[in-house]
């Protein structure tokens, strides 16, 4: 039984294995992503019912560029249906949806879309949900010294009382709180580059399963474990 007073306030999921969960039962690269899809609504709908504040997935990074055209355009498809298909259940559940990563090159029409569906549901105060597309930490990273530097030219900023919490207001995560649990599905043991400075002090749990097998109990065990740990932010005593 999970303990309804630690739920991580902030969970992040790197959504790993589509193809790999595919190429094993012998379908096409695009039945992954489909079952994928599925997944994001089950664990969603999970993590809203379980009183999580926010779950940031990790859909679609920088360097998911270099993946063969037919592909990459399936998956924009993919996100173009689940905007289309969603929206009403995402209103109806209170769920607000937002966007982090760059615009380019994200095609026009979903560009349109994804704004439309962020000011649909900016009012909505249950789960945040965030969707990392066109993502990747490193630029986040860079973006946002770069708006640090003409804030600081304006006299916006005054670099000698510029610290974590006010660099932290600069990073496309603005406003949310720093994730208390990374999911990794398919086995894999690494971040890649996602998050990287809102990670510094979250608990790392990673799972064998590829993401289209990962379902609602297998989100409890994670969870369930993050319950087991001691976080001590570099104090003597866990909090």
């Amino acid at each position: 039984m999970l303990n309804k007073e630690k739920i991580p306030k902030h969970i992040a999921i790197i959504m790993d294995g589509n193809g790999r969960w595919a190429r094993e039962k012998h379908l096409p690269r695009t039945a992954g992503h489909k079952q994928g899809v599925d997944r994001v609504k089950e664990i969603v709908s999970a993590s809203a019912k379980l009183g999580v504040k926010a779950l940031t997935l990790f859909a679609f990074s920088t360097e998911n560029w270099i993946r063969p055209k037919r592909e990459i355009n399936i998956l924009m498809r993919f996100l173009d249906h689940f905007l289309d298909s969603q929206i009403k259940d995402l209103m109806k559940n209170n769920v607000k949806l937002l966007f982090i990563g760059r615009d380019r090159p994200i095609p026009e029409f979903l560009l349109a879309k994804m704004s439309l569906a962020e000011d649909k549901t900016k009012y909505n105060t249950g789960l945040t949900l965030v969707l990392a597309l066109n993502y990747g930490s490193r630029q986040e990273m860079v973006d946002a010294v770069k708006k640090v530097i003409r804030d600081a030219k304006d006299g916006k900023v005054n670099p000698e009382k510029f610290d974590v919490d006010d660099f932290a207001r600069y990073l496309y995560t603005a406003g949310l709180p720093d994730p208390d649990l990374l999911i990794r599905t398919s086995g894999e043991m690494r971040i890649s580059n996602f998050l990287l400075w809102q990670l510094s002090y979250a608990e790392l749990y990673f799972v064998k399963k590829f993401w289209p097998d990962f379902h609602a109990k297998d989100l409890e065990k994670a969870i369930a474990e993050f319950q087991r740990r001691e976080r001590r932010f570099g104090d003597t005593h866990a909090n």
